[in-house]
């Protein structure tokens, strides 16, 4: 028997979320299925994820996408981790790294050792120990595997990109690939009576476009999957409460070029600094019950590096996700399927993952109600993960400059985090978890930044003799030291290797 096959795909709007999902779908559905894109040039486009994690590292190679054009194509910059500035108290500022901290001994997580050598009166920091701080504070970069003849991971890293650049670089290698672009408005969706599924959508000129199953990228509208579809959608106001950002793009005025972003608390909200190759990416992201958008823009103008480029502009939005991501055969991606703020640059993430999960779960004509349900549990999974961690950081603060941050100390928070923040208090432990996209490294640096300490360590750390430890944390330190002083700057790596083309 003939399996019955999905045979087309209709993509409902481009920009970042779009444009990712028809290159991937190319890459390795393109020659099974047609592949169409329908967007219009008269909607805009959010366009304030300019900041990424590692993962998007594996979307590349996958894609077979060359790093350097890349970089230079989307007047990008290689970033090291996010420096929080503000966040625990006015003053105080530490590094989320990307890359690992020391090395673990023993089967015994390497924080462990640190926290028993402060515990013995120590004054080295954790960040001490990592060779992503080092070439932070010395604003150094350089892809590097691993650090000389030591047993020492090397750099880990992602990007910093021009939202709208990186949309036109994945357009041109999706077009490439037969993906169909369609210009057009979609004024109306056209759904089966029976199933209750998407059959077509009409177009303001009167076309119809068909296809089996579609992929809504048509952002906080959900066209599809809200208006159509009636999905709902999970209200998480209450946990995180920001809900305005203002965007604005600034020359830049600092050099060399930082090799990581800046998320910059005021008194209600933060501040995103995104350094580029020819510009700096800023947003205020604030919540409206404890500022004014007037109040808002002023923060932010008054906290630019450089000249403003351009006109801020308010994005109102609701933190959230949709009751489901695949909805009979709707698959939302983007801002259609949900909103996290980018505090740790995860919406361009998300979408690559909705994208990793549905080519792994794509289905057959008979859309099997089995893979949208598996789907829909390690996305909503996923989600939660992450908005635990975005949490962590508004609920562990000592701030009393305002009242948004008392009540983000004084909040309830969901049980998932609050026992993984009474684990790490009584000895320092942290456990990986099912669809957790933050690594233990990412979940230790952000507690011991916003002020919880452990009150113990793991007892095999005391396996170790007094001198034996303070070898083996002295030695790691002068190794992390070496390696980073070997870097050029990111501003010399950037001009030699992957320069941008600033007329772009």
């Amino acid at each position: 028997m003939t399996p019955n096959r999905i045979k087309s795909v209709l993509i409902v709007g481009g920009g970042t979320a779009g444009w990712m999902a028809a290159a991937a779908l190319s890459r390795f559905l393109g020659e099974t299925i047609k592949i169409q894109l329908v967007e219009s040039e008269q909607i805009g486009t959010v366009g304030v994820g300019e900041a990424t994690i590692p993962q998007i590292k594996h979307l590349n190679s996958v894609l077979c996408i060359d790093e350097r054009e890349f970089v230079a194509r989307t007047n990008g910059s290689f970033k090291l981790g996010i420096e929080f500035i503000n966040w625990r108290r006015q003053g105080e500022a530490y590094l989320h790294n990307f890359g690992s901290i020391g090395l673990n001994l023993q089967q015994v997580p390497f924080h462990h050792y640190w926290l028993r050598a402060r515990a013995g009166g120590a004054s080295e920091s954790l960040w001490d120990y990592c060779l992503n701080t080092a070439a932070a504070r010395q604003m150094r970069f350089a892809p590097l595997e691993k650090v000389g003849n030591s047993p020492l991971s090397g750099i880990a890293y992602a990007y910093h990109f021009d939202a709208s650049l990186y949309g036109k670089f994945l357009r041109d290698y999706a077009e490439q690939r037969d993906v169909i672009r369609v210009e057009g408005l979609i004024d109306d969706t056209i759904m089966d009576p029976e199933s209750g599924h998407v059959t077509a959508v009409r177009l303001r000129d009167g076309r119809t476009l068909e296809a089996d199953l579609f992929i809504d990228c048509s952002g906080f509208r959900g066209l599809l999957i809200e208006q159509a579809l009636k999905t709902g959608y999970d209200d998480w106001t209450h946990w995180l409460p920001c809900d305005r950002a203002i965007p604005v793009p600034s020359s830049n005025a600092q050099a060399p070029i930082r090799p990581y972003t800046q998320a910059i608390a005021h008194k209600a909200g933060w501040q995103w600094r995104i350094p580029l190759q020819h510009r700096t990416g800023n947003g205020h992201v604030f919540s409206s019950a404890h500022m004014s958008e007037a109040a808002a823009t002023e923060t932010l103008l008054a906290n630019l590096e450089g000249e403003a480029l351009a006109e801020p502009r308010v994005i109102r939005f609701v933190t959230g996700r949709r009751k489901q991501f695949w909805n009979r055969n709707v698959v939302a991606l983007g801002l259609a399927s949900g909103f996290l703020e980018p505090l740790e640059s995860t919406s361009i993430h998300l979408v690559q993952s909705g994208i990793s999960r549905l080519i792994a779960l794509f289905p057959d004509g008979d859309l099997a109600a089995a893979d949208r349900d598996e789907y829909n549990r390690q996305m909503a999974l996923e989600y939660e993960r992450v908005r635990d961690f975005i949490i962590l950081h508004y609920h562990l603060n000592e701030r009393t400059d305002s009242d948004f941050w008392q009540d983000c100390a004084a909040m309830s928070v969901p049980d998932t985090l609050s026992a993984k923040l009474d684990l790490f208090r009584a000895n320092g432990r942290l456990y990986h978890r099912e669809e957790d996209l933050f690594t233990d490294s990412s979940w230790l640096q952000v507690m011991l930044g916003q002020g919880v300490n452990p009150k113990g360590y793991h007892p095999m750390a005391d396996a170790l003799a007094a001198g034996q430890l303070s070898d083996f944390l002295g030695n790691i330190q002068k190794i992390v030291g070496q390696a980073a002083a070997t870097l050029p700057t990111h501003s010399d790596f950037l001009a030699k290797h992957c320069p941008a083309a600033m007329d772009r």
